[in-house]
């Protein structure tokens, strides 16, 4: 294919730029004959997940496609599902620009976006159009102006709004790039969110006549007594699924690279260890009464098997399809 000339190009400018343009293009093209660009036929390998059918187990993560315009695109690249997100209630523009950053000599990406975003009802505007009839994950988040300890609100009002329209619904409380969200990570602030999300889940599968999974996406930056904490309360309060892992704060590797030391959570090549280890404790703790979704630093079908063989059932990528294209989605999935 012809994506490394196009890379070529496109690395000469500004990340958020080129970004903005190729969620355009593929907005205006994904349910169009121009899909024909990327569009391209990977082997069926299906596997059940959450009591959810997935036609292969390689994902989209969340953050490429913040505002869910793009989901006939990239289901038209391959992937099994297509989560889109993070959504907060209201509309934010996120952190000032510049916040993304490429590393190419680390096939690494520093981005402090900050949830910027068109509000959950925009989503939803997006989704109903959308052709597609595949799995759909809606990973939501709080605003940044919402106190901590009102933050189960926001999560509970895009629940509302996005369940009738999710096939598993992602809460994400790990992006370093929202002040305080992490801290619900810990003890009674996660299990009290937690409860009070099954309660809303609850109510909604009652109202909805089906029942929409929940997953949680944690961070990689913990320590392993902090994994094994937080798998006891998502056991304990009888979560879905947990997504291992968001971004990372640490610098390792990377600190003597351009742009190495920008404020923001390091993806790609770099996080790829520590999502792997965080997946092993998680796999270790939860002994299968929940399954894992591995995504952190996956460039290629050795590392989707290594996170897979780590404890994984499904797969996403982020950061290696910026720097690969749609030609990483069939050379994982053809080699799983």
């Amino acid at each position: 294919m012809f994506y490394p000339a196009i890379r070529k190009v496109l690395f000469q400018f500004d990340a958020e730029t080129i970004h903005e343009l190729t969620i355009k293009g593929l907005k205006n093209t994904g349910a169009t004959p121009l899909n024909a660009f990327y569009k391209q036929r990977v082997i069926d390998k299906p596997v059940q997940v959450m009591g959810i059918d997935f036609p292969n187990p390689l994902g989209l993560a969340a953050g490429l496609d913040k505002n869910g315009e793009c989901i006939d695109a990239f289901a038209a690249m391959g992937f099994g599902f297509v989560e889109v997100g993070t959504v907060t209630p209201r509309p934010q523009p996120g952190n000032e620009k510049p916040r993304i950053f490429r590393l190419p000599e680390a096939n690494a990406v520093i981005n402090r976006m900050g949830f910027n975003n068109k509000g959950v009802d925009y989503l939803v505007s997006q989704v109903r159009s959308a052709k597609f009839s595949g799995v759909l994950g809606i990973n939501i988040g709080k605003n940044k102006d919402t106190p901590e300890e009102n933050a189960k609100d926001d999560y509970i009002h895009c629940m509302r709004k996005v369940y009738e329209f999710a096939t598993y619904i992602t809460v994400n409380i790990s992006s370093p790039n929202t002040p305080g969200l992490r801290a619900l990570q810990y003890g009674d602030a996660l299990n009290e969110l937690l409860a009070a999300l099954k309660v809303e889940q609850a109510a909604l599968a009652k109202q909805h006549g089906r029942y929409v999974p929940v997953a949680v996406k944690i961070a990689p930056d913990l320590t392993e007594a902090e994994v094994q904490s937080i798998a006891q309360s998502l056991i304990d309060n009888e979560i879905d699924g947990v997504i291992a892992t968001n971004t990372t704060l640490s610098r390792e590797g990377v600190e003597a690279l351009e742009f190495g030391n920008e404020q923001g959570g390091l993806s790609g090549a770099p996080v790829k260890e520590k999502s792997t280890t965080v997946i092993r404790i998680l796999a270790k703790a939860l002994d299968n009464k929940l399954p894992i979704i591995g995504v952190g630093g996956i460039a290629s079908s050795s590392d989707a098997n290594e996170k897979l063989n780590a404890g994984a059932s499904l797969v996403q990528v982020y950061t290696g399809f910026i720097y690969q294209g749609p030609p990483l989605v069939k050379e994982i999935v053809n080699n799983l």
